[in-house]
């Protein structure tokens, strides 16, 4: 991982769980991010949700969340 990618983590089925009841949401309506694209973690199948973890200018980390395709 290089210094400026932002933090991609997969998150645990549970985790995804309590993510979709909290946001009342699908896996179908988050963002897509194909699974062949380097930041995506090594195991990471369809079907996973990802973790993206950025800081803007003032140091705030900001979280975003993408299905793999």
């Amino acid at each position: 991982m290089h210094i400026l990618q932002p933090k991609h983590t997969k998150l645990k089925p549970e985790e995804v769980k309590e993510l979709l009841i909290k946001y009342n949401i699908s896996l179908s309506q988050l963002p897509k991010i194909k699974s062949t694209d380097p930041s995506v973690p090594q195991d990471s199948i369809p079907g996973t949700l990802i973790k993206i973890e950025r800081k803007d200018e003032e140091g705030k980390i900001n979280t975003f969340f993408r299905a793999v395709v």
